[in-house]
């Protein structure tokens, strides 16, 4: 999911669109598809609802319309094909609906019902990455209000994190945290749930959290892994301090790991530190 106050480099607009920088600024430059902010330093800034906007073009394209045309189109009628696309005839699309009228107790019954059919794996990666991605975009565009992306977010989240907790298994301890200022759980749950299904044993803290006090829970758990997560390059900035000297801190054999989009962008220098990036930890540990 983006966040509307936000801003996104183009690297990180081609990841969240899967459309390459060379396209993006192709479309900008002959279509004017969006006018992204041109920083002193000439890199190219986007916003949310850019991002949300690109990646509904992104999903035409995918099926076969062309750019060139879409253009002529309102942009109005491009969200609107696009969201059709993503989730029609979907399990997703009853939940969406369900979220659009903040329905609770529909949400619930349907997320129920999905990850039951599916397993966690399966829920997470068929249900709740598409369905975020869709949320993500109609709020960023102002097409869902804010009661409905904290409604989709705390069902699912919550729905996430008791799956977790029912499912553990007897494998190695992970501890797993957001840095502190990031309130974005949805892509920490769903590697989670990769990682247990692989045979981890998980510990989540939670979103938001202090490095003083994931430090301080590697002491308490001596997990094999201490794992940190990013959404935005921003949140790994502000507790960079912290985290050059994490890494010397922790327990004798516990690795710190650190992965979210936010975490790339610093991948030399935090493995100069000592970390390894994303899933590097798993495999190694």
């Amino acid at each position: 999911m983006t966040d509307r106050d936000r801003t996104y480099e183009i690297h990180e607009v081609a990841q969240l669109t899967g459309l390459e920088p060379a396209r993006l600024r192709a479309w900008e430059r002959r279509y004017a598809v969006v006018r992204p902010i041109r920083q002193p330093n000439g890199y190219r800034s986007y916003t949310a609802e850019q991002v949300a906007l690109l990646r509904s073009y992104a999903r035409l394209i995918a099926d076969g319309e062309r750019i060139g045309d879409l253009v002529k189109r309102p942009v109005e009628e491009v969200i609107a094909r696009a969201e059709g696309r993503g989730v029609a005839d979907t399990p997703n699309g009853a939940m969406l609906d369900a979220i659009k009228a903040l329905d609770r107790e529909r949400l619930e019954a349907l997320v129920t019902e999905q990850l039951a059919e599916r397993g966690l794996y399966a829920f997470a990666h068929e249900v709740v990455l598409p369905l975020g991605q869709v949320v993500g975009d109609l709020w960023a565009l102002g097409k869902l209000p804010v009661a409905g992306e904290h409604l989709a977010s705390e069902v699912i989240i919550q729905e996430l994190k008791n799956a977790l907790r029912r499912n553990r298994t007897n494998g190695p301890l992970a501890v797993a945290a957001c840095l502190p200022g990031e309130r974005h759980e949805w892509g920490i749950l769903v590697t989670l749930a990769d990682l247990q299904q692989r045979g981890w044993r998980l510990h989540y803290l939670g979103a938001d959290l202090p490095v003083q006090d994931a430090l301080e829970a590697s002491w308490r758990l001596r997990p094999r892994v201490l794992a940190l997560s990013a959404s935005h390059h921003s949140v790994v900035e502000s507790a960079m301090g912290h985290l050059s000297a994490l890494p010397g801190k922790l327990p004798p054999g516990v690795i710190p790991a650190i992965g979210g989009s936010g975490a790339e962008p610093h991948a030399r220098l935090l493995r100069a530190f000592g970390y390894r990036i994303g899933l590097e930890a798993f495999s190694a540990a």
